[in-house]
């Protein structure tokens, strides 16, 4: 009787292990699977990357992925150094990965339109590339929303994402008049911080990468937008393979953490407004 007892009792044992792994499992897996926490003491920054000549696209790409980084992409169609503009179908791989990593994006015009001057009602504007590139054209609001919303077109026909309704002046260049127009047809506009601005358009003959790493290191603050392009045509040392790396394992030792403009205070609530409020003027 004792072996039986003994077998009886095994395999009763058995079966209550079973019982408590099957009833445990989920919630071992629930705690694993929710991320800790982390810790920022030193605040949020806000990455922001303008297309440009996209000749570090795939570097910063890659590098805040290894990172966990999410960033904000603001799209121009523009030269890129494979012969084609960067919101060819060509290019839609590239976008289709970064709307995978989680990153946002914005518009930056689509010809890459200049600020001239505003007078009588309307703005004229010269676009670097396209049709009238290097021409001044003179825009009312119609065709100045028509601008700002065919990049936006054109990242979903490539991904099927939508942009947030934000938008960057080539430039930096604005007047209360485009501003204006482009709040009523949805759009609000992204500088950056004083410190944010990164350099890597600068000769780098007089900016060298070890100075503007530098200078960033030592100016970003907290609620900073820092801006950045995916290649500068212009520049002979390029700024991000030196930079970036450095600049975000730095920036991540002071304790910084990193967000889109998703999540920004200033915009986070005019992008969660309703379609139609961020659409009043067609």
């Amino acid at each position: 009787m004792a072996p039986i007892r003994a077998l009886r009792l095994a395999t009763m044992s058995k079966w209550l292990a079973a019982m408590v792994l099957a009833c445990g499992m989920p919630h071992a897996q629930h705690a694993a699977a929710a991320p800790a926490a982390k810790v920022c003491p030193a605040g949020t920054l806000y990455l922001t990357f303008d297309t440009g000549s996209m000749s570090q696209a795939q570097l910063i790409a890659d590098t805040l992925r290894r990172h966990h980084i999410r960033a904000t992409f603001f799209l121009a169609n523009e030269p890129t150094v494979r012969n084609d503009s960067s919101l060819d179908p060509s290019w839609a791989p590239y976008w289709k990965s970064l709307v995978a990593d989680g990153h946002a994006f914005g518009t930056h015009t689509f010809d890459h339109v200049y600020l001239r001057g505003v007078r009588a009602g309307q703005v004229t504007m010269r676009p670097q590339f396209g049709a009238r590139a290097g021409q001044d054209v003179a825009m009312d609001q119609a065709g100045f929303c028509k601008e700002l919303r065919r990049s936006a077109e054109a990242l979903r026909a490539m991904t099927g994402a939508d942009m947030m309704p934000l938008w960057r002046a080539p430039g930096g260049r604005t007047a209360p008049q485009t501003l204006q127009w482009a709040e009523q047809c949805g759009y609000r506009h992204v500088g950056w911080a004083p410190a944010g601005f990164l350099g890597d358009e600068l000769p780098s003959q007089r900016y060298p990468n070890a100075v503007l790493l530098q200078r960033a290191l030592a100016g970003l603050r907290d609620g900073d937008i820092a801006m950045a392009h995916l290649g500068i045509w212009s520049r002979q040392d390029p700024w991000a393979p030196a930079v970036l790396e450095p600049l975000l394992a730095g920036l991540e030792r002071k304790g910084f953490c990193f967000a889109t403009l998703r999540d920004h205070p200033a915009y986070r609530d005019w992008i969660a407004r309703p379609i139609g409020a961020q659409e009043g003027a067609r």
